[in-house]
């Protein structure tokens, strides 16, 4: 750390084995995709070799939000899934540290240091190409040299077969609507989820009632334009006495957009029309498992057309939810 910064970094204490190893890898770990995961197997099996705790590192914000907010990411997993997915893993402890200035103020060898050796790491297993501290172009090499001086022995991960798998990849594919493509990278199917507030009454008008949704974490990525067959859950409101404990799934479609046929300006909507259901939802949160994307978003000559066009959307959803189930 600078001489000129006399702040220190406290690492959160973690459970450890008296006398024990522990292995750790570090990362923010967005969508805790399938490279993530095979890195943390990575972690898993350097642990068992050795008889460790397995620990994985990871911090409150994406560190780009301390400097430059504007160019932050939008997240595709909020704090909460993002933690329930790591312990998900089967790792032994996930430690969150706060990233303020102090921290982001550490270089490489400064973090081994100050948080890596206060949390008793053994071993750091390092993600492909990927870096930490603040950077002073460093190569893994680099790491390794830090470590075999401080008594931390570092270990390059492997690249997952088949391709390199990213954050920023996952985001573009949202980003174009190919919801599909998400999936493959995530491992998973993308969920967003909203709470149910007062639109226009036009998708009613038009014979699909819709339910608006405003955003439960507005930093969580929304995919692009168009329209998605979609599973909902109705997760109950905020009310402890009506959230549901196990939602039941239920098929839909949704579109987002700025409604060109209506004139709905540049203001963006989100809205689901549930098939067969007619239950009042305002207030309530929904969480949306995206299946497939339909069309990208068009401006059709009059409310006739656009209905007509929802019924062929409602039609091509129902094939593929039910085929999924």
């Amino acid at each position: 750390m600078s001489e000129n910064n006399q702040s220190k970094v406290t690492a959160p204490s973690i459970t450890r084995r008296a006398g024990g190893e522990t292995v750790c890898s570090i990362g923010f770990f967005d969508g805790v995709h399938r490279g993530h995961k095979y890195l943390v197997r990575q972690v898993l099996d350097e642990a068992r070799e050795r008889g460790a705790r397995s620990l994985l590192v990871t911090f409150d914000r994406h560190p780009r939000s301390l400097f430059a907010p504007a160019t932050a990411p939008q997240l595709l997993t909020s704090h909460a899934e993002k933690m329930e997915l790591l312990r998900q893993t089967g790792v032994d402890d996930v430690c969150v540290l706060d990233f303020n200035h102090t921290l982001a103020a550490l270089t490489a060898r400064d973090f081994m240091v100050e948080v890596l050796q206060q949390m008793g790491v053994t071993t750091l297993v390092i993600g492909y190409d990927h870096h930490f501290g603040r950077p002073q172009g460093e190569t893994f090499e680099d790491y390794a040299a830090y470590g075999r001086e401080l008594g931390i022995d570092v270990v390059q991960a492997r690249e997952l077969e088949g391709g390199h798998v990213s954050s920023s990849a996952i985001r573009r594919a949202l980003s174009e609507g190919r919801v599909e493509l998400a999936a493959e990278l995530l491992g998973r199917p993308y969920t967003w989820a909203g709470r149910v507030v007062h639109g226009y009454g036009i998708g009613r008008r038009l014979g699909f009632p819709t339910a608006n949704l405003e955003a439960d974490e507005p930093q969580k990525m929304l995919p692009g334009s168009g329209a998605y067959a979609v599973h909902a859950e109705d997760l109950g409101s905020n009310d402890t006495s009506s959230a549901i404990s196990h939602p039941t799934r239920k098929p839909g479609m949704l579109n987002i957009g700025c409604r060109p046929t209506l004139g709905n300006g540049s203001d963006v909507s989100v809205e689901v029309h549930l098939f067969d259901t007619h239950a009042d939802l305002y207030g309530h949160r929904l969480r949306l498992t995206f299946a497939a994307h339909l069309r990208s978003e068009q401006r059709f000559t009059d409310e006739q057309a656009l209905a007509n066009q929802l019924a062929h959307d409602a039609e091509a959803a129902r094939e593929i939810l039910s085929a999924q189930k």
